[in-house]
């Protein structure tokens, strides 16, 4: 079994939400979903908004869409997108 390193951005649906927040929610969703998160940061976009980006280490045959859609179901998180997909090791 493989194992793939995942990096999704996690967009607010405002600069004024609690990105710690998201964060916290957003952990505990992909780790239920069997995700190792090995990094998470920060990142300014535009306008006072920032995203989380979470790097994280699965099962490369472990489907992207139901990963997105508990993210994108969290209060406050106007969007959850995979940017980057890559076989870490196996």
């Amino acid at each position: 079994m493989a194992q793939a390193a995942v990096r999704i951005k996690i967009m607010p649906s405002s600069p004024d939400v609690n990105l710690d927040e998201i964060e916290k929610k957003a952990r505990k969703e992909l780790e239920k979903l069997g995700a190792q998160i090995v990094r998470v940061d920060r990142e300014p976009i535009a306008f006072g908004i920032n995203a989380i980006i979470i790097l994280f280490g699965i099962d490369e045959m472990a489907p992207q869409d139901p990963i997105e859609n508990a993210l994108r179901k969290i209060l406050n998180v106007n969007s959850a997108e995979i940017i980057d997909f890559r076989r870490a090791f196996g």
